[in-house]
């Protein structure tokens, strides 16, 4: 395990374990959630408030949405037919990027369903039916589950969180400002909800966390060999010349720009065939 692959392994461990003391020994999802809550109403005044209800879960969502579906298709297209100039930083971060818009929605959604956890405006301190329970305690066999946790909103912001793949571990300083921002970005969304009565603090960090650890997978993941990034793929297209060295047995450099690694190539095929041409005049 590298240096950086430890830092982040005790990173995701500490923050995990912050996020468990903060839901099982403080009180601070329901304060938070008292604070937002208007007793005399018996509501959430912001529940349906255009900013918190149609922008923030609605328009927002759908564009987020949109460019989830755009990151995906780009890393595709990609994938497919390599765009010849992008550097491999590039390749690797768009790849990054387009699995973690893949994963961590799903990851979150995937969650939410094997959870018990009812969302703050069904429990009956706040007017809905539901006991509150804490993230290891057992729902009472009477009350279905709430599918509430972790916060699903949330998730479809904090897939950004893969932008500081593309800086990473060139410009760590930038890499982690990026990953920063993205991640207090996916945090805010998912306070919205909160004021809207949701979901919980711990419902947000959750997803938080899990998107961080999705994202340093998929940077792990794609930094192997069978995952292939280079700024000369092997399925480029070719130019002929290229195509009858690799005939011959030369393998394209894929390290290298265009226009050094076609010099070589002619260089070694003109010494092959001059060595061809001095074998045949010397058998004769």
């Amino acid at each position: 395990m590298t240096r950086n692959a430890l830092r982040a392994a005790l990173a995701l461990a500490a923050s995990a374990t912050l996020i468990l003391w903060l839901g099982q020994c403080t009180d601070i999802d329901l304060r938070l959630a008292d604070m937002v809550y208007d007793r005399a109403r018996s509501a959430f005044p912001l529940r349906e408030a255009w900013f918190a209800e149609q922008f923030n879960h609605v328009i927002l969502k759908a564009v987020l949405a949109c460019m989830a579906c755009g990151t995906v298709l780009l890393a595709l297209r990609d994938a497919w037919r390599p765009y010849l100039h992008w550097a491999p930083e590039r390749r690797l971060g768009m790849r990054v990027l387009a699995m973690s818009a893949l994963g961590v929605p799903l990851a979150t959604s995937l969650l939410k369903q094997a959870s018990s956890s009812h969302c703050p405006w069904d429990l009956e301190r706040y007017g809905g039916t539901a006991p509150y329970i804490r993230l290891f305690e057992w729902m009472p066999s009477a009350v279905p589950p709430g599918h509430c946790l972790p916060g699903g909103h949330a998730s479809s912001a904090l897939w950004l969180v893969g932008l500081a793949a593309f800086w990473w571990p060139r410009q760590p300083r930038t890499a982690i400002a990026t990953g920063g921002a993205m991640l207090l970005f996916g945090v805010g969304v998912g306070w919205v909800q909160q004021l809207r009565g949701a979901h919980f603090l711990t419902h947000t960090l959750w997803s938080a966390w899990i998107a961080c650890a999705i994202t340093i997978a998929n940077y792990s993941l794609a930094k192997r060999s069978y995952i292939r990034y280079s700024s000369v793929p092997r399925n480029a297209p070719q130019t002929k010349l290229q195509s009858e060295a690799r005939k011959e047995g030369v393998d394209e450099l894929h390290a290298v720009p265009h226009n050094l690694a076609s010099l070589l190539l002619t260089n070694t095929t003109l010494r092959q065939t001059n060595k061809q041409r001095s074998l045949k005049i010397n058998s004769r």
